[in-house]
């Protein structure tokens, strides 16, 4: 059985940093694509946050260029968010997302972490 584990989410300052980690176990044998998407207070719908290839190809929404780097360590099955110059905008629950081929799957699916709450104060 395939999971995501989120880690390193909180309460933080305005102007502040945090650094996101998500780990994927289980029988896998590759990883396509991995990302980070976030639900804010209200909001029905999870937003794009960044992506990530295998290869190292990066996908930013607009609002986070500059800010927020996804990197990923495919020797861990890992994906990282570093996230700067947080502002009350980006409170929200951060999901890590997984397009991987796992067991004895010809096929890629997709997975889904549990989410790790960011809170930035004002």
């Amino acid at each position: 059985q395939v999971q995501l584990v989120e880690s390193g989410g909180g309460l933080v300052q305005a102007g502040g940093s945090l650094r996101l980690s998500c780990a994927a176990s289980g029988r896998i044998f590759s990883i396509n694509l991995m990302g980070w998407y976030r639900q804010a207070p209200g909001k029905q719908r999870r937003e794009l946050v960044a992506t990530i290839t295998s290869s190292g190809s990066t996908n930013y929404a607009d609002s986070m260029k500059g800010r927020f780097t996804i990197s990923r360590d495919n020797a861990k099955n890992t994906v990282y968010l570093q996230m700067n110059s947080l502002n009350a905008e980006d409170t929200a629950v951060y999901y890590c997302n997984a397009n991987l081929r796992a067991g004895g799957n010809l096929r890629s699916y997709e997975y889904w972490g549990q989410g790790t709450q960011v809170t930035v104060s004002s």
